[in-house]
């Protein structure tokens, strides 16, 4: 249950109950009506701004009308106390029972709570990593990759249909330099010597076992076959190693797509995809032939001085239209992401999420437009872009990888850290801020090392009902009614909190899906830890506050069932960031 929706309907019933009219003798607008946490948690519990924006339009004085309000709310049995503020605002703070029944709630829907229906079933597609083919996955991709996959989870938990798919550049130049790079690779296999890798070609070792595959497959029959028949062979084969080989990197860091979407087929049959996406758009009027001046700073690659085939992107908010059509009459880049934006629209996706790196940003307002365009304005489509991730060990830049020699790879970091120190510290950071990683630090038995405080604080709430079986045997293992039957006992101000707390948790959960920003989850389950973690030392220094009473199962079975919902909801908000919720640390 989302609380802070809960009383916000609460007090608009209040405001009803009130018979409020609007000089025209209307109902007041209750939509604008806010609930809040205060900013000083000494006000309360909730705050809410139902008389400063209902004040204008009823004709009231915000004060008055707030103390005609806080009247009609202390009616309710779940609030404690309602007081006014400063021009109008209204302070609220719940009862203890409304927290007890709450942890009842957190503990009937387990790793559930918190799910919401939100997104309405709406379905929406999360495209992320979507890295060239043409070699390992490098350190510059994890980011993207965690944030993607991370927001797609939330996104799923917060009630989209979500699709995750991964866009394969599989068409264009980067692969006639691959296969070229892995045709060599072959001879190579073969027993020439091939020298020093020629410029501009892929230098690295992982073609090696490629080359070695073909030879292997083909013996020396490519090099009797023209060329162009031989180099369409090797990058097939080529493009699907690689493709093999980014799987298993990705899957090392608890990363599956549902979808690998191949470049190709849109250029497949004269690029009959392509063609009809720009049909779409011509009949739609967004289609003309003309010129475009030269854009300011250094010039794209696909502008060219003459009359062109263009998408006129700035009637639906780009800065400058764009072509689509290159001077031999091949389709331009932009071209297949119309036909590909196409494909997902038809495939009934009514978000599409784009996660892209920094360096991505001029794709943002052309992808918009287009969105607009392509769809009459029924789709929205999101651009998130990744900042840079620097390396660092014990404080110094990291710069080499083991592996390659020529870049850090994602596996070299999963292999040294781990995946969940990689996906935790990917989010605690806003995607759009650069984020510093050092080895030393995410692997610190710390504090100051979020994932190792929040892997920790689950571990412990495992221990403290391994201790109860101990210590009461049976008692620890009462069913989850019984321990929602005892709450009514929890009265200390840190049981409480720890309750208001996990209370916050559906609210995260919306607000971050809608934002696209799943960076909120990693600082609230921090939060979270560092409450448990103070109510258990606090319990070290006071026998009293235990949660295991060796004399008192009613009260012991309270304690578990407030340390039951803080497992819960820590292993459901590690399951969306993709780490796990262990029960030991090792």
């Amino acid at each position: 249950m989302n609380i802070f929706a809960d009383f916000n309907n609460r007090i608009s019933k209040a405001v009803e109950a009130l018979d409020l009219k609007t000089p025209d003798g209307a109902r007041p607008d209750t939509s604008r009506i806010g609930v809040e946490p205060p900013r000083d948690a000494s006000h309360g519990d909730l705050a809410t701004n139902a008389a400063m924006v209902l004040a204008k339009p009823l004709g009231m004085n915000p004060r008055a009308l707030a103390e005609r309000l806080a009247v009609e709310l202390r009616r309710d049995a779940d609030i404690a106390t309602v007081e006014v503020a400063g021009p109008g605002f209204v302070n609220l703070r719940l009862a203890d029972r409304f927290w007890h029944g709450l942890l009842g709630q957190v503990l009937a829907k387990g790793r559930d709570f918190g799910r919401s229906a939100l997104g309405g079933g709406r379905k929406a597609n999360v495209e992320y990593v979507s890295a060239n083919p043409t070699g390992p996955m490098h350190v510059g991709h994890c980011r993207g990759a965690v944030v993607g996959d991370a927001l797609a989870n939330l996104m799923g938990f917060a009630g989209w249909d979500v699709t995750k798919e991964y866009y394969i550049n599989d068409a264009g130049s980067q692969i006639d330099v691959l296969g070229r790079s892995a045709l060599l690779r072959y001879r190579e296999a073969l027993g020439e010597t091939i020298g020093e890798i020629p410029a501009g070609l892929y230098p690295g070792d992982y073609l090696k076992p490629v080359g070695q595959a073909l030879a292997a497959e083909f013996g020396t029959r490519l090099n009797q076959m023209p060329e162009d028949e031989a180099l369409a062979i090797v990058k097939d084969r080529t493009v699907d190693a690689m493709m093999v080989m980014i799987r298993e990197d990705l899957a090392a860091l608890n990363v599956h797509h549902e979808v690998f979407y191949s470049e190709r087929t849109l250029h497949a049959d004269n690029a009959a995809a392509i063609r009809s996406a720009v049909n779409d758009l011509t009949l739609k009027g967004f289609i003309y032939h003309g010129t475009l001046p030269p854009p300011k700073g250094q010039l794209p690659e696909d502008w060219e001085d003459r009359e062109q085939t263009l998408f006129r992107s700035t009637d639906v908010g780009d800065d400058i239209d764009r072509p689509l059509v290159k001077s031999d009459g091949s389709y331009t880049y932009f071209a297949a992401d119309v036909a590909y934006l196409k494909d997902k629209w038809k495939r009934g996706f009514e978000e599409m999420i784009f996660i892209l790196g920094a360096d991505h940003g001029g794709y943002v307002k052309r992808m918009e437009a287009l969105a607009r365009a392509m769809t009459d304005g029924q789709a929205k489509l999101t651009v998130l872009l990744c900042q840079l991730v620097k390396l660092f060990r014990d404080g110094e830049p990291v710069r080499m990888s083991k592996r390659s020699g020529e870049f850090v790879t994602l596996r070299d970091v999963v292999d040294e850290v781990g995946r969940d120190a990689i996906r935790f510290m990917m989010l605690y950071r806003k995607s759009d801020a650069p984020l510093d990683f050092d080895f030393a630090k995410v692997t610190e038995q710390s504090k100051d090392n979020p994932v190792f405080y929040v892997q920790y604080a689950s571990a412990r709430t495992h221990s403290v009902f391994r201790q109860a079986r101990e210590q009461m045997g049976a008692v620890a293992d009462a069913p989850r009614a019984t321990l929602a039957a005892a709450a009514h006992l929890l009265a200390d101000e840190g049981e409480l909190a720890l309750i208001r707390k996990l209370a916050e948790y559906p609210r995260l959960i919306e607000q971050a899906a809608t934002a696209h920003e799943p960076h909120r989850l990693a600082f609230y389950l921090y939060d979270l830890a560092s409450a448990f973690h103070a109510q258990w030392n606090r319990g070290t220094e006071t026998p009293a506050l235990r949660f295991v009473k060796v004399n008192e199962p009613e009260l012991t079975h309270a304690r578990l069932g407030l340390v039951q919902a803080v497992s819960d909801v820590i292993a459901s908000g590690l399951a969306i960031i993709g780490a796990d919720a262990p029960e030991e640390m090792r």
